[in-house]
C-alpha cells in the first residue's frame, strides 16, 4: 500500500509538475531563440461557421518574451461592436519557470472606444490590457471567444507573425454545419514548412510546427510577402446586416456599391446649391474637380479609424457635411457626393494604404483593405485623390497608395486598378548650388533644391513648419556640414505642375581642411548619398528597391585667391542594372571656379538575393565618388 501510494504521489508530483511549466522559458529548443525576440508557443484559432450569418472563433497565443523588443509580439485586445460579441476574454502571466504569476481576468480589462470622442463612431470598441513586465523571459497566454454576425471579413491566418519571432505550433481550424458554408482558402509562402494539413467533411485543419525566426535584412522585401499564410473567404457572407453572394471582383464591387455605399451620397438642397456656385461657369470635369477637393481640404478634418475597426460602410455624406469630419471612407464617400453633385464622375476605392507597397490579389477576390481613395475618370485615365490629406495637390497620391492594385467600385461592379506610379526619373531632384571657399576654409553661398515624384512629397512639407524646425531639418539633411547656417530661406509649391523648389541662403566655418598651405575639400556639400547596404556573410531573402528616384546636382564654386587646384578627381560612370552614376569637374582657371556635375539614378526591382553583393558594391562606388576631395595649394607660399 505504501509502495502504490508513494507511486501516485510521484506520479501526481511529475503531471503536476508537468502542467506548472508548460510554459518554461529556458530549456526552448535552441532553433526557436535564435534571432527571436519572442517565441510563440502557441498559435490557435478554431473557427466555426454555422451559417452565413453565423460565425464563432475561439483564440489562444501564449508568447514567450525573450526581451523588451520581443514586447510588440504580445496581444491583448480584442475588438467588438454590436455585431460582434466577445463572450470570454482573459490571460495568464508566467515566469521563466513556466509558473502562472497572474491571471488577467475579463473585469480587468478596459473597455474603449476606439475612437473616443468621435460620436459617430461609438458602436466599435476594444477590450484591451497592458501588461508590464517586470522580468524576462515571461509568457503571456491571451484567450478570448468570439461571436459574430459579421462574416465577410473572414480571419486571415499568418503561420509566422513578423520578423525577429519564432513559432512553437501554430493551429488554424475551419468547422462548418454545411458543404456549401465550405471557405476558399488560397495559400501563400508555404514551401519548406513543417505543416500538416487535414480535411474531412466540415473540417478544414492546418497545423505547423518548429518555425524559426527570420532576421531582417537591408532591402528586405514586405513581410507579407515572404509570409506563410492563408487568405479565406466565404463566398456567401453577411456584413453588417447585409447578405452578400461574391464569386469575383465584379460582383464584390457590384455588392458594395449597392448595399454598403446605397444612399449614403445624399446632400441636402442648401450644400448642393453651394458647391454648383463654387463651380459656377466652369465646364471642364477635372477643373471642377480640382475645385471640389480644394473645398473638401479646407473645410473638413480626418480622423483615423481604419476599415477594420470602423465597420465598411461609409458615415452617410449628410453627417459629414453637417459634422465637418470624417474616416477615409466618410470622406472619400462625401467627396464623391459633392463631385455627383456637379455632375462630375468619381469612383469610391479601397486600397491597402502605407509606405510599404500591397497589391489586392487579382484572382481571389474578397473584403480587404485599410484605407478608402477615389478615381475620377478623365480622357481615358484616372486621377487619383486621397481625401484625408488637407495638403496633397489634386491628382497626387506621393508613396502612401501609389503603384498597388486597387478595387474600383462602379455601378457596373469592382474592377481591380492600379494606381498612379511614380517611376525612377519621376520622383526627380535637380539640386544647384553657387558658393565662395575662403582661404580659411569657410563656405557661403545659396543652394536651389527643386523636387518632383516621391521627393515632392518628401520635401513639399517643410512650407507647413516653424522656422526652428526648418533649420533643424537642413542641419540633418545636410549633416556633413558642420557649423551650418541658415539663412533667410524661401519655398515655392507649385501645386499644379507638383514642383517644390527650396532656396536656401547658408554659411559654414570651417568647412574646409587646412594642411600647412594647401586645402583639402569635397565639393559636394549637399547631396552626398553615404548610404551602403548592410554586409552579409550569407544573404538569406531577395531584396527589393520598393522605388527608384533621379537626383542631378550641379555646382559652381568660387575658390579663394591665391591658390591653385594641385589635384582633381578624374571623371566617373558607372553603369549597372540597378542604376547609373556620373561624376565630373572641371577646373576653369580664369575664372577662378570649379563646376561640379553629378548624377544618381537608382531604378525600382525585385532583385534575387544573388545579386545584393553587386548592388551592394555599386552603392559603395557611389558613396565613395560623392566623398572625393579636391587639393588645393597656395600659388606663393
Amino acid at each position: 500500500m505504501r509502495f502504490i501510494f508513494l507511486a501516485s504521489s510521484l506520479l501526481c508530483m511529475f503531471v503536476s509538475s508537468a502542467q506548472e511549466n508548460k510554459y518554461q522559458a529556458l530549456l526552448l529548443d535552441k532553433s526557436l531563440t535564435d534571432n527571436a525576440n519572442a517565441v510563440v508557443r502557441l498559435d490557435y484559432m478554431k473557427i466555426h461557421i454555422g451559417s452565413p450569418q453565423k460565425m464563432t472563433y475561439t483564440v489562444r497565443r501564449a508568447v514567450t518574451v525573450m526581451n523588451k523588443r520581443g514586447n510588440r509580439h504580445v496581444r491583448t485586445t480584442a475588438s467588438h461592436d454590436k455585431e460582434t460579441h466577445i463572450k470570454k476574454i482573459e490571460a495568464f502571466v508566467y515566469d521563466r519557470q513556466g509558473r502562472e504569476i497572474e491571471h488577467i481576468k475579463k473585469k480587468d480589462f478596459r473597455d474603449l472606444s476606439a475612437v473616443d470622442g468621435f460620436s459617430l463612431y461609438t458602436d466599435d470598441r476594444l477590450l484591451t490590457f497592458d501588461y508590464t513586465p517586470i522580468q524576462y523571459p515571461y509568457t503571456l497566454e491571451f484567450r478570448y471567444e468570439v461571436e459574430t454576425s459579421d462574416t465577410g471579413f473572414f480571419p486571415p491566418w499568418y503561420f509566422l507573425g513578423g520578423y525577429l519571432s519564432s513559432v512553437e505550433k501554430s493551429h488554424y481550424e475551419i468547422t462548418y454545419d454545411d458543404p456549401g458554408l465550405k471557405p476558399d482558402i488560397k495559400k501563400y509562402n508555404l514551401e519548406g514548412l513543417s505543416l500538416v494539413e487535414k480535411e474531412e467533411p466540415g473540417q478544414l485543419l492546418f497545423t505547423a510546427t518548429n518555425i524559426p525566426a527570420i532576421r531582417p535584412e537591408s532591402l528586405s522585401p514586405g513581410f507579407r510577402s515572404i509570409a506563410p499564410r492563408l487568405a479565406v473567404r466565404l463566398k456567401d457572407f453577411t456584413l453588417k446586416g447585409h447578405d452578400a453572394s461574391v464569386a469575383d471582383w465584379k460582383q464584390l464591387g457590384g455588392w458594395i456599391d449597392n448595399t454598403l455605399l446605397k444612399d449614403r451620397d445624399i446632400l441636402n438642397e442648401e450644400t448642393i446649391a453651394k458647391v454648383r456656385n463654387l463651380v459656377k461657369g466652369e465646364t471642364d470635369d477635372l477643373q471642377k474637380a480640382k475645385i471640389v477637393y480644394k473645398y473638401v481640404q479646407e473645410n473638413t478634418r480626418y480622423v483615423s479609424v481604419q476599415i477594420g475597426i470602423g465597420g465598411w460602410k461609409p458615415i452617410s455624406a449628410i453627417d459629414v457635411d453637417r459634422v465637418k469630419y470624417g474616416d477615409c471612407k466618410g470622406l472619400s464617400n462625401y467627396t464623391h457626393a459633392l463631385l455627383k453633385a456637379v455632375d462630375v464622375a468619381s469612383f469610391y476605392t479601397v486600397i491597402h494604404a502605407g509606405e510599404r507597397k500591397v497589391d489586392f490579389d487579382s484572382d481571389f477576390a474578397r473584403l480587404q483593405g485599410n484605407h478608402a481613395i477615389l478615381a475620377i475618370p478623365y480622357k481615358g485615365q484616372y486621377y487619383w485623390i486621397d481625401c484625408t490629406s488637407q495638403v496633397h495637390p489634386f491628382g497626387f497620391v506621393g508613396d502612401f497608395t501609389d503603384d498597388r492594385n486597387a478595387l474600383i467600385v462602379t455601378p457596373e461592379g469592382g474592377k481591380i486598378v492600379r494606381t498612379v506610379s511614380y517611376l525612377n526619373e519621376q520622383n526627380y531632384q535637380k539640386t544647384t548650388a553657387d558658393y565662395t571657399l575662403s582661404h580659411e576654409g569657410h563656405i557661403s553661398g545659396e543652394a536651389r533644391i527643386e523636387t518632383e515624384g516621391i521627393q515632392y512629397d518628401n520635401h513639399f512639407k517643410l512650407e507647413t513648419l516653424d522656422h526652428d524646425e526648418v533649420v533643424k531639418h537642413y542641419k540633418d539633411y545636410w549633416d556633413n556640414i558642420n557649423n551650418l547656417k541658415i539663412g533667410t530661406y524661401r519655398f515655392e509649391n507649385n501645386r499644379d505642375s507638383i514642383v517644390f523648389t527650396e532656396k536656401v541662403p547658408f554659411n559654414a566655418v570651417n568647412y574646409a581642411t587646412l594642411s600647412g598651405d594647401r586645402i583639402l575639400f569635397t565639393v559636394n556639400a549637399f547631396n552626398r548619398n553615404s548610404y551602403i547596404p548592410d554586409r552579409y556573410r550569407n544573404r538569406r531573402q531577395p531584396f527589393d528597391i520598393q522605388r527608384g528616384f533621379f537626383d542631378e546636382d550641379e555646382f559652381l564654386v568660387k575658390l579663394p585667391e591665391g591658390f591653385n587646384v594641385e589635384a582633381i578627381p578624374e571623371p566617373k560612370q558607372i553603369d549597372t542594372e540597378f542604376g547609373r552614376y556620373t561624376m565630373r569637374i572641371q577646373y576653369h582657371p580664369e575664372m577662378n571656379t570649379v563646376q561640379y556635375q553629378r548624377s544618381l539614378l537608382i531604378k525600382q526591382g525585385f532583385y534575387p538575393k544573388e545579386k545584393y553583393n553587386l548592388y551592394r558594391d555599386f552603392r559603395k562606388q557611389v558613396a565613395r565618388n560623392d566623398n572625393a576631395q579636391i587639393v588645393l595649394v597656395k600659388t606663393n607660399p
